[in-house]
């Protein structure tokens, strides 16, 4: 691949030239093959001899569930459900249930779908703050982990099968011997935590154990937080004309990413009546999905991100002085000093309608400067509120497991409680974590796997899910969001608060008790909370309380930011002795270490260099930490802007590739700092030059069937280089290609539209002017110049707008299909030959040049043609045009011939090669949903607009005798999409919200020269941009694709 004859074709090109991957714009003879075959070599073969059995041995949770016993057993104690329903479940129809999962310890509120007694979708809980009824990839594919056949399913010491009981006697008399001590040989191992409840119950074992220490670690620690009073921000993007971010991706990112994301699109939601929207600057060190959204991004090195926040500090008066080196240039970089006066001059202009966000994975001086600025702007208290932490025990956790292996190697620790968090794969190498255990009298792990720290553990103790349990905890906000079971525990699996109670005076003391007991007191005494329904809600007893906090599935009032209470660690209201707690308590008293004050930023100071280039560490966009590397719905995602699956990569510049030698594919040796580890190469355009980013949470050894499926992946691991004192990003990096290749399995250039425009994008000020530059950007065909007669449309006439603006590739509308639609996970070597069976698709392009392009993603489901394609060429219908205008699919009838595959522009026909879906397990039946049919092998399928739930709105509709009422039909994709990006409805009502947004000018179908006539559209992508940093182009210039 010749990247200097890329950058010449794109500076030679007309206008803007979008593409999809490096390997388009090289157009190779390789290349124009590839496309003349219009689909991926070997994705309409099957060539391998190995058949289906080599196939099976790559699925998991999605195939064999095999040794699910008994998961339709309903839990004993009384769960109440989301919405009223008939006493008994009516046989066909789910009921829902509001609950929560927890993802790095913070809650994440959801509305579970069960089908008599089985849990089969999950989505956000509408009425809660922190979703609003969104739902990110996470969330939804924690089903897929209920079912999980890899699960820890019994008690175990050293290999040999147990019993809670045996572990509770060894568990206390070892607590016993160290009693007299005061507990100073224990020591607890966990993650976050925002449990009210948890933290109570941590609070009591620790007063009785004054010299026992609880420590904390979690992979993905943020280290910008100080967890001092009122430190943590909580942003409010619905209200920020500007938003400048500092290495944040907060679209992506953190706890309340969900709620974030919704709240920037609702406010660059661009409508034609309101021509107005927000500006986002992205200062970023390796490219994100917040930096794709941006109006205008700077890439640099992650180390330079400070200077750069001091700089523009200093600029709008934020009174932070520059950092040395601050002005220095950069080669091949813009202006710095140019952005930083823009900037700074848009932000004066938007005093308190502004917004600075600090990357989570940046230091506190860059969290205490963005403060600074505002504080200075007049942000503070209008777009951003800083708020008490929620978490119990706030701390710096790369520290907190240094300081227990330093412990653990002095003979300190005589008996060691883990509760999650696979610290031997995952904490940091510098420390030695498992090495360190070897020193350790009693080891007892507790979690959802039996994974590389279950292996050196002596007790192993399963978990039970979230969707078995009894809990609560808290999300990013503060909100209390309480945790109920859809199902008994499939295994002998325990809560968290089940767990920590075998530590207490009442070892059997069962989930739903404590926590229950916890918020009755709570409700009663009053204390810390104070619980305010927003209608005025008031109750008789505890009881109707509890009843009413299940049925909504939080407590409204207890947000931090509507002066709910600060950490509860030690604090809970009148505990009883069946709870014991320790009233006033701190967490330094409780034997927690203290956390942090808050100090104004350090002043600057110049960093001491290592040489060579920098280290980027940022966990997977699919597997996160690597706790879900055995989820095959999150495997085979396509990471949102490389489309890669089953893989990680280090991501390099195409600048840096030229000079190194470097293609995709090839396996380079990583040296830093005394550490060495193999990663393959994936040039990443838009990447900072002398920076290399990569995504720990691959080379697991111990994740499972479908974890350990791609074998040849365990040999990347980024874990082992990375250290505790420089947790996210560190110079002293040195590169070198090793000769090898290794396959990566990518999306990118799969289903490419050929020289077409399948995406259309303005500027805010062209648009503003010339509403009709967007319909000039492609040749439509006359809607009345056609050879087929029009359908008529008594009834309902079903269509979907896409609104690119909005939609941030976040890829949860994939998930959220492949859970409605039981769609199959197919494995690394099959997505390689392009057959992966996802219905929608996100496409990714690139606009610009290879340092610094701008970033569009465009949901691509089936277009549900009327004049469809794909059916006038079927030779036994088996795709037909419904009265309701849908192309439907008749399973029974397809006999495989893929005529409609080959014949549909937009690729969008998925093709079972195999038999994805196995029939004879009968224990695969709990995941399914029951209103989808279970394709075999040798049938097409695609996007059916969830025809289920349009046939159930249908059927309620007629038995009330009225018409389906306008947003009473959600598809899944619109439900969890956290940016309210697609809309859905009947085209035959005039006030439909589907009508009024196809009325936008700016809305446009794919193809539309082709007379296919969609009825999926889309609104063309509107940016902002600031004049002083993007002069307007020349008028008349057009796009070219």
């Amino acid at each position: 691949m010749d990247l200097s004859a890329i950058r010449s074709r794109i500076a030679s090109s007309e206008g803007r030239l979008y593409w999809r991957s490096l390997g388009e714009l090289s157009d190779s003879p390789q290349f124009r093959e590839y496309l003349h075959r219009e689909f991926p070599e070997q994705a309409s073969e099957w060539n391998d001899p190995k058949g289906r059995r080599e196939f099976l041995k790559l699925m998991s949770a999605s195939l064999a569930l095999a040794g699910v016993g008994a998961c339709t057993r309903q839990p004993q104690e009384q769960i109440v459900p989301y919405v009223r329903q008939p006493e008994d479940i009516v046989p066909g129809r789910p009921l829902f249930y509001a609950s929560s999962v927890i993802h790095a310890g913070y809650a994440q509120p959801v509305l579970v779908e069960s089908h008599m007694g089985r849990p089969t979708k999950i989505e956000g809980n509408p009425d809660h703050p922190a979703s609003l009824g969104a739902a990110d990839s996470f969330m939804q594919g924690e089903i897929l982990n209920l079912y999980d056949p890899d699960r820890a399913r019994t008690v175990t010491n050293r290999g040999e099968v147990r019993t809670w009981g045996q572990f509770l006697t060894v568990a206390q008399q070892t607590l016993a011997a160290q009693k007299t001590q005061g507990g100073a040989g224990v020591r607890f191992l966990t993650g976050p935590i925002t449990s009210p409840s948890l933290a109570e119950q941590m609070s009591s074992i620790l007063a009785e154990n004054p010299q026992a220490r609880w420590h904390q670690f979690d992979a993905t620690g943020t280290q910008g937080f100080t967890g001092a009073a009122n430190s943590r921000p909580v942003y409010h993007f619905d209200k920020a004309d500007i938003v400048v971010s500092l290495d944040a991706d907060f679209i992506s990112s953190g706890p309340g990413s969900v709620r974030y994301q919704r709240d920037f699109a609702a406010r660059r939601r661009f409508i034609d009546d309101r021509k107005e929207m927000n500006r986002l600057y992205a200062i970023e060190s390796t490219p994100t999905l917040t930096g794709a959204k941006a109006d205008h991004r700077l890439t640099v090195k992650a180390s330079e991100v400070e200077s750069i926040a001091r700089e523009l500090a200093a600029a709008i008066g934020g009174g932070a002085a520059p950092a040395p080196g601050a002005s220095v240039p950069r080669p091949g970089a813009p202006d710095v000093a140019k952005w930083v006066g823009a900037i700074a001059k848009d932000l004066q202009a938007h005093r308190g309608r502004s917004l600075i966000v600090a990357g989570e994975y940046q230091p506190a001086a860059v969290h205490a400067v963005a403060r600074a600025m505002n504080e200075a702007l007049g942000n503070a208290g209008v777009t951003v509120t800083y708020a008490a932490d929620v978490e119990a025990n706030p701390t710096d956790r790369h520290a907190s497991v240094a300081e227990l292996t330093a412990a653990m190697d002095a003979g300190q620790v005589q008996m060691l409680i883990i509760l999650g968090g696979n610290p031997v794969f995952a904490a940091p190498a510098d420390i030695n974590f498992a090495e360190k255990m070897g020193k350790v009298g009693l080891i007892a792990y507790y979690s959802l796997y039996v994974d590389e720290t279950a292996h050196l553990a002596h007790w192993n103790l399963p978990a039970s899910h979230a969707l078995e349990s009894w809990g609560d905890a808290r999300s990013f906000d503060g909100t209390v969001t309480l945790m109920q079971p859809l199902i008994a525990p499939m295994y002998e699996g325990r809560s968290a608060h089940e767990m920590l109670a075998l530590f207490t005076a009442q070892a059997d003391r069962r989930g739903a008790a404590i926590v229950k007991d916890y918020w009755s007191r709570a409700y009663t005494a009053g204390g810390q909370w104070t619980i305010k329904y927003p209608d005025g809600s008031t109750f008789p007893n505890a009881e109707a309380f509890w009843r009413r906090a299940l049925h909504d599935g939080f407590i409204p009032g207890t947000a931090v930011t509507e002066g709910g209470p600060a950490t509860p660690f030690g604090t809970a209201p009148a505990a009883t002795p069946a709870a014991p707690a320790a009233p006033g308590a701190t967490p330094a008293a409780a034997g927690a270490a203290a956390a942090p004050v808050a100090t104004p930023a350090p002043a600057p100071q110049a960093p001491a260099s290592h040489g060579g280039l920098e280290l980027i560490f940022r966990p997977d966009p699919t597997i996160w930490d690597g706790s879900y590397a055995n989820n095959g719905w999150l495997q085979e995602l396509p990471k949102p802007l490389s489309k890669l699956t089953w893989d990680t990569s280090a991501w390099i510049s195409p600048r840096l590739a030229e000079e190194r030698g470097l293609h995709n594919g090839d396996v380079i040796e990583m040296k830093y700092r005394g550490r060495t580890a193999k990663m393959p190469v994936w040039v990443m355009a838009g990447h900072p030059h002398q920076s290399v980013t990569v995504f720990f949470g691959y080379g697991r050894k111990m994740a499972g069937r479908v974890g350990n499926a791609v074998e040849q992946a365990q040999a990347f691991n980024p874990y082992l280089l990375r250290t505790s004192d420089a947790p996210w990003f560190g110079d002293g990096l040195e590169i070198s290609k090793t000769g090898e290749r290794y396959l990566l399995a990518t999306t990118q250039e799969h289903h490419m539209m050929e020289e077409r425009v399948p995406i259309r994008v303005a500027t805010l000020d062209e648009y503003t002017k010339d509403p009709a530059v967007i319909a000039h950007q492609a040749h439509a065909f006359p809607k009345t110049l056609t050879m087929y007669p029009d359908y008529v449309y008594d009834g309902y006439k079903w269509g979907m707008a896409i609104d690119l603006t909005s939609c941030t590739g976040c890829g949860a509308c994939t998930i959220a299909c492949v859970a409605e639609n039981n769609i199959p996970v197919v494995g690394k070597e099959q997505v390689s030959k392009g057959r992966e069976m996802h219905w929608i698709r996100v496409d990714h392009y690139f606009a610009g040049d290879l340092d610094h392009p701008e970033s569009y993603h465009q949901p691509v489901p089936c277009m549900q043609c009327e004049n469809a394609p794909c059916e006038v060429v079927c030779p036994v219908a088996a795709t037909t045009h419904s009265a309701e205008g849908l192309n439907d699919m008749t399973y029974n009838r397809c006999v495989g011939t893929r005529y409609c595959s080959n014949n549909c522009p937009y690729k969008v026909r998925r093709f079972n090669f195999l038999l994805y879906a196995d029939w004879y397990t009968t224990t695969l039946e709990p995941l399914r949903n029951p209103d989808v049919t279970v394709r075999s092998r040798g049938v097409m399928e695609k996007c059916t607009y969830c025809v289920q739930r349009i046939n159930h709105a249908r059927i309620d509709a007629k038995k009330e005798e009225r018409q389906i009422r306008d947003g009473e039909i959600v598809t899944a994709c619109q439900a969890t999409c956290p940016a309210e990006a697609i809309v859905f409805g009947d085209l035959n009502d005039p006030n439909s919200r589907i009508n009024k947004v196809k009325a936008q000018q700016r809305n446009y179908g794919v193809l539309e020269d082709l007379n296919t006539r969609p009825r999926t559209t889309y609104l063309a992508a509107i940016r902002n941009p600031n004049p002083e940093l993007e002069p307007a182009r020349p008028a008349g210039q057009t796009e070219h694709h």
